[in-house]
């Protein structure tokens, strides 16, 4: 256990942070299930752009890596791509 003052605080904030990342991570997947699980052209492009704009914002916040919201997109427009 921590015995300075600012190592509880770090402890804290740590542990708010990653609670909040958590939510913002298991919302990411669930979209791109719901992405991978379409079978409309169409309805997959509209989730496909909701998808990319919320992966742009989680890579602003700082909770994922560019790369990986890059390969994520891909995968997804490769995805809905293969729908006729």
């Amino acid at each position: 256990m921590a015995h300075h003052k600012s190592a509880i605080k770090r402890i804290e904030i740590a542990a708010r942070n990653r609670m909040r990342n958590r939510h913002y991570i298991s919302m990411m997947r669930t979209m791109l299930k719901k992405v991978r699980s379409v079978n409309n052209k169409a309805e997959g492009e509209q989730l496909l752009q909701k998808a990319s704009s919320t992966l742009d914002k989680l890579v602003k916040k700082g909770i994922i890596h560019r790369n990986k919201a890059a390969n994520q997109k891909s995968k997804l427009s490769a995805v809905i791509k293969k729908l006729s």
